[in-house]
């Protein structure tokens, strides 16, 4: 595997994160590591036309969030913060991506 993946949104924004941030979805993993000549395969590359930017950026954060305290044994570990509003359509994205 790449060590970085691409991530678009539906925009066409880009966001590079490393190969194991973005497997945290189970959605992603299973796309760059099908067999078969996919783009995805290919170019380490995912497009997300029904997602949009600000909520592809929160999810691309909470990738990070989740690798940095997955295997913490501490009780203090942060909130991962979202805003009401884009609570929803959050919510919908973690879903599809199975994060």
């Amino acid at each position: 595997p790449k060590p970085t993946v691409k991530l678009v949104s539906r925009e066409g924004f880009e966001f590079i994160v490393d190969y194991k941030a973005a497997c945290v979805s189970n959605t992603i993993r299973n796309m760059l590591s099908s067999q078969g000549s996919f783009t995805e395969t290919e170019l380490g590359e995912v497009k997300f036309p029904e997602i949009p930017t600000p909520i592809l950026e929160k999810v691309c954060q909470y990738f990070y969030y989740k690798l940095r305290y997955q295997t913490s044994t501490s009780k203090n570990i942060p909130e991962f913060p979202v805003a009401p509003e884009i609570a929803l359509e959050l919510l919908m994205a973690a879903n599809f991506l199975d994060a």
